[in-house]
């Protein structure tokens, strides 16, 4: 899978990087929510999610970095000001890695990339939500010193799902 010469790197997202958002959009999606979030939602939600709609968002200055592994969009992040008021103001609204490369140290690094540009920002703190049933994700961020300071309960169709918000100061 990688060898001693491959490269790996964090950057930003350009509007060429839509279709393969896509792909890792479906597939760590898929992974990270079948059998939490009812499955025609899901679907829904990920169809939603069009190269057209990556490279709207691209190009109107969303904050997207793409984890890159020689040449190959294997993950993504999303962040910026928090979206809620609170005492964090950054926050990563969304940070996910292509199944295959998860468990490799590869989202640390994509996590780690996004504190540091938010550090740029002189925004303090960071804030990250995930439903509580992701047990994956509660653990990823748990490792991080991410802690829980507060919850609440989406509705998804009929199904309430309970999320979290983990911080860190």
């Amino acid at each position: 899978m990688l060898g001693a010469s491959s490269h790996v790197g964090v950057r930003a997202a350009q509007r060429s990087d839509a279709e393969a958002l896509v792909g890792v959009f479906d597939e760590s999606w898929r992974n990270a929510y079948a059998g939490i979030i009812p499955h025609l939602h899901l679907d829904l939600m990920i169809r939603r999610r069009t190269a057209t709609w990556w490279r709207r968002v691209i190009a109107a200055g969303e904050s997207i970095s793409v984890l890159e592994i020689d040449g190959k969009i294997v993950g993504y992040a999303t962040f910026g000001p928090a979206r809620h008021r609170c005492k964090h103001q950054g926050e990563i609204y969304e940070l996910y890695i292509t199944p295959i490369y998860q468990g490799l140290g590869f989202g640390e690094l994509l996590f780690e990339s996004c504190r540091h540009e938010l550090d740029l920002r002189s925004l303090n703190g960071l804030i990250i939500w995930a439903l509580i049933d992701n047990t994956s994700a509660i653990d990823f961020y748990w490792r991080r010193g991410g802690r829980p300071v507060a919850s609440t309960i989406d509705r998804i169709g009929r199904a309430k799902l309970e999320k979290v918000a983990l911080a860190w100061s």
